[in-house]
Formats: structure tokens, sequence, C-alpha cells
């Protein structure tokens, strides 16, 4: 299976070690294209290639990808983009969400059929989750 995983970057990165992480988990269901979401070196200023770069990659990899898992805790616009063109395309989307005070999850993604909203507290549950909906991926 190859896994496009997605998480705030210029939205923030203070769960990047929770990005890791999930990563981590990811590997043992398959070929995680976006690995260096989960690095520390990574910035809230991005990376060091020009936006258009960035963009055209991500969106080859994300055509490459058979399912793309988003940690939408973090709001950010690129990941809901990337979510959008997912559901576009037809692929399956899973979105991680940690409940919290104060805090509330985008309708657009709440309420989308095309997305499936999974909420946790830890990475154990996050381990759950991936393994009961990546099977269901791989049987569709």
């Amino acid at each position: 299976m190859i896994i496009y995983f997605a998480g705030a970057i210029r939205g923030g990165r203070a769960d990047q070690a929770l990005y890791l992480e999930i990563i981590e988990l990811l590997r043992g269901h398959g070929t995680v294209l976006t690995e260096h979401i989960g690095g520390a070196a990574l910035t809230p200023s991005g990376e060091e290639q020009d936006d258009t770069f960035i963009h055209d990659r991500d969106l080859d990899w994300l055509r490459r990808a058979d399912v793309l898992v988003a940690e939408v805790t973090t709001p950010s616009l690129g990941v809901g983009y990337e979510i959008g063109r997912c559901i576009e395309w037809g692929k399956t989307v899973i979105a991680l969400y940690r409940p919290g005070e104060g805090r509330r999850l985008s309708g657009m993604i709440a309420g989308c059929s095309g997305v499936t909203v999974r909420e946790y507290h830890t990475i154990d549950d996050v381990a759950h989750i991936l393994t009961e909906t990546l099977r269901v991926a791989t049987a569709i």
C-alpha cells in the first residue's frame, strides 16, 4: 500500500513528534511517501523548495497514493486542499482528530461523506484505528 501522510507544516509544528509516531505506525502498513512531515528539521516556514515545486511534487505523490491519512487536529489549509483533491479523485481519506478543550473539527471535514473521521486520544488509539481503517481501505 502506498500512503500519503498529511499534517500541518505552516499551520504549526506543535504535533511534529506525534506525526513521527504516526508515520512509524503507517510504515507497518506500507510505503509512506511523506515521511519528512515527521522530521524535526521541518519548520513552520516549510521546505527549502519553492511553492510551485512543493505543490506539483505533492500532487504527484497524492495521485500515486492508495490512501491519504491526515492528522487534522492542527488546522492547515494545505491539508484541507489535499483532502479535497483526494475526495475529487475518489481516493480513500482517513482523518485523525484529537478532540480537546476549545477545539472543534471543521464542518467541511467532519461533514464530508468522503472522509473517514476518527477521533483518538493516545497513540495506541491511532494504532487500532489504522489497523481497522487501512484493512477496510485495502479491501475496496
